[in-house]
């Protein structure tokens, strides 16, 4: 094929997609909810792909594969990764349902066919138009070590266990009304009386 019919089959070809594109904005708009199409999800998968340079994918973990290694990397993804991903990895929680696109299963195969060097600099460096932000530097990330030792978890999240999961439930963050029952729950157990919530606060809609 000559190069003047490569650059119209080509053309074409992109007409056609920013047709269909605009097509689905019209008709759906670019809320959030919406489940993105096979071709967002085809374009989402090989960018990611792309925009991990080689030299990251060939390293390897320096991470111990121990027991400790895994607790505390399991107790800080229950801190800082589970509002999104779920304590399992399935990315079925409130905020994540929310995001655009949804948060991947972290225990499924397009994530573990990953090489540690892979998980490893997403976890660091982020996903361009997602909801996943850069770790890398960040307050109350311990640095590249915490990020390595989080990618030993990603490859336990497909065995995690009914007792890691409830061990986990008590590092995930505390939104404002579970904090004043355990308050109220601590001044009882202390002989005080409790003082519930007057209920005047002022709430942000």
């Amino acid at each position: 094929m000559s190069g003047r019919k490569l650059f119209l089959a080509a053309t074409v070809i992109v007409l056609v997609a920013a047709f269909l594109f605009a097509r689905w904005v019209l008709h759906d708009g670019l809320s959030a909810r919406a489940t993105p199409s096979w071709l967002e999800t085809i374009v989402a998968s090989k960018s990611r792909h792309l925009s991990i340079p080689n030299r990251a994918k060939e390293q390897a973990n320096p991470a111990a594969d121990s027991a400790d290694t895994l607790r505390e990397a399991r107790l800080h993804f229950a801190d800082h990764c589970a509002v999104c991903h779920g304590n399992e990895g399935s990315g079925d929680t409130m905020m994540g349902r929310g995001l655009y696109p949804k948060p991947p299963d972290l225990r499924g195969e397009h994530t573990q066919k990953l090489s540690d060097g892979e998980l490893f600099w997403i976890i660091e460096n982020g996903v361009r138009f997602t909801g996943m932000p850069a770790f890398g530097g960040s307050l109350g990330h311990g640095g590249e070590a915490d990020s390595w030792k989080l990618v030993r978890f990603i490859r336990h999240l497909p065995q995690l266990t009914a007792e890691e999961r409830m061990e986990m439930e008590r590092y995930n963050p505390k939104g404002p009304e579970e904090l004043q029952e355990e308050k109220m729950e601590e001044e009882f157990m202390n002989g005080g009386t409790p003082q519930p919530s007057s209920g005047t606060e002022h709430h942000h809609h």
